[in-house]
């Protein structure tokens, strides 16, 4: 018989007391996929694709948070369980199909399974941040929620050419001037591409960031940018030299 598996923690929180004015989210950082749950039937090489994380993100987000000194929230499992920057009534929250592949552990899932994820994963992950959110607003520190997040250079077909995408909706003001200190459009730097932020298909800006009267962005990597380590680190020094301009600049 196996040995029992160690199972990670749900979420994990770095750097909880930082100093930054940046509170930083990963919702995505993790592939992990327990035993238990046959890779929900797909094989070994899809659980390594972006379907199931965001490939150098939690890198990035984790040399961002010790460079600026900024909590940082992570995430334990793979998005294919439950995607946490989704409300858990989105039809992407627990996808049968990601991009174009078929996830058959996800396919007419019991509701008691659906219950069970969203009590295992979702949940933990979604307290931790209003824990910490709460903890700054009773000190009465600044919190601006930045969820660091990475996309594919190619979607069914199609190149995306930016090296990086700013998503904001009602930060407008604080997008911006984000997008531009990373060098704007002349460097390649998008806003509201590859996506936009909409209340059906996101939780982090809507929920913790709109709900709370908070600045709040998703900054969206280009995965052949930040898949190794040299990359990772080299854009976690070009985002914290722009954080810090900006927060200077307030």
């Amino acid at each position: 018989m196996d040995a029992a598996e160690q199972l990670p923690p749900a979420v994990r929180v770095l750097n909880e007391a930082g100093a930054s004015p940046y509170v930083l989210l990963c919702e995505h950082a993790s592939r992990f996929m327990p035993r238990a749950c046959k890779g929900l039937g797909l094989g070994a090489e899809d659980l390594e694709r972006h379907i199931a994380w965001d490939i150098g993100a939690a890198d990035v987000a984790g040399a961002l948070s010790r460079l600026i000194d900024a909590p940082l929230v992570m995430a334990g499992y793979s998005r294919l369980l439950i995607d946490l920057n989704r409300p858990v009534d989105s039809p992407t929250s627990i996808p049968e199909t990601s991009e174009t592949t078929v996830i058959p552990g996800n396919a007419a899932l019991a509701p008691d399974e659906r219950a069970r994820r969203i009590a295992l994963y979702f949940d933990p992950f979604q307290s931790a941040v209003r824990r910490l959110l709460d903890a700054r607003r009773a000190a009465e520190r600044p919190a601006t929620i930045i969820g660091v997040h990475s996309f594919t250079p190619v979607y069914k077909g199609v190149a995306r050419p930016w090296h990086a995408g700013i998503l904001y909706r009602r930060s407008r003001v604080f997008g911006h001037a984000l997008a531009e200190a990373l060098g704007g459009a002349a460097a390649h730097i998008a806003e509201n591409e590859p996506y936009q932020i909409e209340d059906d298909s996101d939780y982090t800006v809507p929920v913790h960031g709109e709900a709370r009267g908070l600045d709040a962005v998703l900054i969206e990597l280009r995965q052949d940018l930040v898949a190794t380590s040299e990359g990772a680190s080299a854009w976690a020094i070009r985002l914290a030299s722009a954080l810090q301009s900006l927060a200077k600049a307030a």
